[in-house]
């Protein structure tokens, strides 16, 4: 781990106001501290790391300061899950300029990965998101990603790096995405055209009311998802006062809930919450979000040691099934209770109990056809 600690400032308690003693269950007593000495990961399954790094959306007076304040709250809170350790490795040093910022993040990510550890990213503005996909690129890796965002930042007449950031993620060369969901635009800030375009490229794009109506179906998009990214914007202002842009989007329980599926998939790797400015938050609200948030996902790594693997047919109910002339095999996990579709592939894909149903009615399930589309 020597080859990142260039890239990385330590813990300032100091910076987050906390000169108190952490009683035995708090994050801020079990969790392993980047302070003085850089703590062992080789028993770490989870790494929290900060970005102070605001310049992607064009304003360089925002807060430096937002993953202190996420902290604060952070290691308040109680742990629930003594299977895992967590460690707080500090923050990603600003670099003289946001592209340099941009490659100590890949670079920190990069190890970490290679390490098998989750990491846990606190930023700092969305655009961090390609810094988090060049890490994935930079070890060749193919993946899906799913963003949650009030916007699609596809502007390509935008100079704002925070506006325009995924037309390099998903068209630049060579490219590494797989699959993209994007989960929560809302529709009053989304060109009708682009939602075509997303459509023709066979990427998922979900708006934020539908979302909000069935948010258990969420949980198989992201579930085969190496790269989770979340943007503060999908979150209505009444639950995260720092956001300005909406007073609608997802509330407190559900960002809770997409944090808690974030960290169910076995494939993830990498979970970063952005747009958080601490200088524009009331009472904390955003920060204590974020943090129950970063709890849930926490949550989420826990539950997902009792997921099996496929090939262990002893973990999983088997239902076969025909709809339009196709017989389909869906597993269901006796304990978790996830389901699974098979393709005319044989491979398996995520799916919901609604899936299985529409299927048993001899109609063809949309995340079939989707899947069956992209090749």
């Amino acid at each position: 781990m020597e080859e990142i600690l260039d890239f990385i400032d330590p813990v300032n308690k100091l910076a987050i106001n906390e000169d108190i003693d952490f009683i035995d269950g708090q994050y801020g007593h079990s969790m392993k501290i980047y302070e003085a000495d850089f703590p062992d990961l080789s028993d770490v399954d989870i790494v929290i790391i900060g970005i102070p790094e605001m310049r992607g959306t064009g304003n360089n007076r925002a807060s430096k300061n937002s993953p202190d304040a996420v902290r604060k709250q952070l290691y308040k809170l109680h742990t629930w899950h003594p299977d895992l350790t967590i460690a707080d490795i500090g923050n990603i040093k600003r670099g003289a300029q946001l592209n340099d910022t941009y490659f100590a993040l890949q670079k920190t990510l990069e190890e970490l990965i290679r390490q098998n550890k989750t990491v846990v990213l606190i930023g700092g503005s969305h655009d961090l998101t390609l810094a988090q996909y060049n890490a994935y690129k930079g070890m060749n890796q193919i993946i899906e990603a799913t963003c949650m965002d009030a916007f699609i930042d596809l502007k390509n007449e935008s100079n704002i790096r925070n506006e325009n950031f995924l037309l390099e993620m998903l068209t630049g060369e060579p490219n590494m995405i797989k699959h993209y969901n994007h989960i929560g635009f809302q529709s009053y800030f989304v060109h009708p055209r682009l939602i075509e375009t997303m459509d023709k490229l066979r990427f998922d794009c979900f708006r934020v009311g539908r979302v909000k109506e069935q948010i258990e179906e969420m949980e198989p998009v992201i579930r085969n998802s190496q790269l989770v990214s979340f943007d503060v914007s999908s979150l209505k202002n009444s639950a995260a006062p720092s956001n300005l842009f909406s007073t609608n989007g997802f509330n407190g329980e559900e960002s809770c809930i997409l944090s808690q599926y974030s960290g169910m998939s076995t494939q993830l790797t990498s979970f970063g919450i952005y747009g958080f400015d601490a200088s524009l938050d009331q009472n904390e609200l955003t920060a204590k979000q974020i943090a129950q948030m970063i709890w849930y996902f926490i949550d989420g790594q826990s539950k997902k040691r009792n997921e099996a693997a496929l090939s262990e047919s002893g973990h999983y109910i088997e239902y076969h099934t025909f709809f339009a002339e196709v017989e389909t095999l869906f597993l269901q996990n006796k304990k978790t209770k996830r389901w699974w579709m098979q393709m005319p592939d044989k491979k398996f894909i995520p799916c919901s109990i609604n899936d299985y149903l529409t299927a048993s009615n001899n109609e063809m399930p949309e995340r079939w056809l989707r899947t069956q589309e992209r090749g």
